[in-house]
């Protein structure tokens, strides 16, 4: 029999954020012999952008089409909180970084795609406005929403440099326009202004005039501005982020803690970014995530820069992000990848994801039959979004006839007995 059935779905008709539109109707899909983190084997049916339900391997009979999971952790997927669309994959740009809006069309769709193969079905991207560009970035963001619409939920982050003084009101203007072009989130970095909790307070007015969600990029190395940003941030019901935060770790423990208390009380929310920075000039550092939550604040993670200036090399792997959590941070398996799933989905305004019936149908399949070796390895996947799959990834390793491959029957993947370097067998091994 079936080990969870279906319920009243968790939220109504729209799977993400007001103005994401409602889930996809598509065909019945049935995952088969899946691993779950608890150590069932199960086949989970999809439908109408949902799990359906939830039943021990065989147990579930449908005429939907197929997917073999056998070997595959399946997870509720990833999210990505904290991109920046508009400069990604631009480090290798020879001159001038090119932001007409073809160019940073093309570039936030590319680097959307990479972000959703690695397991993120929805990102919200920090996007710049003003200055030289005007809103052409922003605009450039949001026409590769749209044509990702169905792939992947991106929502775009406002971003103004100047809110204060009379070198503001132009600042203030556009964010205006911004969030009628259809930027659904209210930010900034009052790092930058020379009044920054001014900037703070015009941000929260804005979002509050518009009903938008406020998410504001800080090093947090000013405990009193902290303070302040959650006292002011408390009565924001569509709520709060900042990240990443570095600055908190810098802290003596004793301050950071007060703080952390001060953000959990108003309900805002830490977004780190454990593979580094996404601000050429900000200072380095790590948020203390265990601090943090340990004084009840959420704390999702994010991957910042995708090879761009502030960091050529960056992946945009929230898996990757996990283990960096785990790895230097000390979370188990299970809190790490909390934090780019269950997290980072809340932060952005997402309905909670679970493997059980009535919950949307957003996951990602894993090689591996456990978290942390999928936190390790995580080189297959298999990504689906409102209930269909839309992303693959595999991975195959190979090793050349010797003893030790003999005698330890590493597997590879199968090919002609022809092709050198000798008759390799099996599959690609579990992460």
């Amino acid at each position: 029999m079936p080990d969870s059935q279906p319920q009243q779905p968790h939220s109504s008709g729209a799977s993400g954020p007001s103005g994401s539109g409602p889930a996809d109707d598509s065909g019945a899909l049935l995952l088969c012999g899946a691993r779950l983190t608890d150590g069932r084997t199960v086949d989970v049916r999809l439908g109408g952008g949902r799990i359906e339900a939830v039943g021990t391997a065989g147990s579930l009979s449908t005429h939907a089409a197929r997917v073999d999971l056998s070997g595959y952790l399946l997870l509720p997927a990833a999210a990505e909180p904290h991109a920046h669309s508009d400069t990604a994959l631009s480090a290798d740009t020879p001159g001038p970084v090119s932001y007409d809006i073809p160019d940073v069309q093309r570039r936030a769709t590319e680097a959307a795609l990479l972000q959703l193969g690695h397991g993120a079905t929805a990102l919200r991207s920090h996007v710049r406005i003003g200055d030289v560009q005007g809103l052409g970035p922003m605009e450039a963001v949001l026409q590769a929403r749209r044509s990702l619409r169905g792939l992947v939920d991106l929502t775009a982050v406002a971003v103004p440099r100047l809110l204060t003084g009379i070198a503001g009101a132009d600042g203030l203007a556009m964010l205006r326009d911004a969030v009628k072009m259809g930027a659904s989130v209210v930010g900034g970095c009052p790092d930058l202004d020379p009044d920054p909790t001014g900037y703070a307070e015009a941000v929260l007015e804005i979002a509050a005039e518009h009903g938008c969600p406020v998410d504001l990029h800080t090093d947090g190395d000013d405990p009193a501005r902290l303070g302040r940003l959650a006292a002011m941030a408390g009565g924001l019901r569509a709520g709060v982020a900042v990240g990443p935060c570095g600055g908190l770790g810098r802290l003596p423990a004793d301050v950071a803690s007060r703080t952390a208390e001060q953000l959990a009380a108003a309900a805002v929310t830490v977004v780190c970014l454990p593979q580094g920075g996404c601000g050429s000039t900000e200072r380095r550092g790590a948020a203390p995530v265990r601090l943090l939550r340990a004084a009840g604040v959420r704390v999702a993670a994010g991957s910042g820069a995708m090879r761009d200036v502030s960091n050529p090399v960056g992946r945009g792997d929230p898996l990757e992000a996990a283990y960096l959590l785990a790895s230097r941070c000390g979370l188990r398996p299970e809190g790490a990848y909390g934090a780019v799933s269950g997290a980072a989905r809340a932060a952005m305004g997402f309905a909670e994801v679970r493997v059980e019936a009535g919950f949307p149908a957003e996951l990602l399949a894993v090689r591996g039959d456990r978290l942390a070796g999928a936190l390790s390895l995580a080189y297959s996947r298999i990504v689906v979004h409102r209930g269909r799959v839309v992303a693959r990834t595999s991975a195959v390793r190979e090793y050349c006839d010797s003893a030790a491959a003999v005698a330890l029957d590493l597997p590879r993947q199968g090919r002609s007995t022809n092709t050198a370097p000798g008759p390799p067998k099996g599959d690609d091994p579990p992460a």
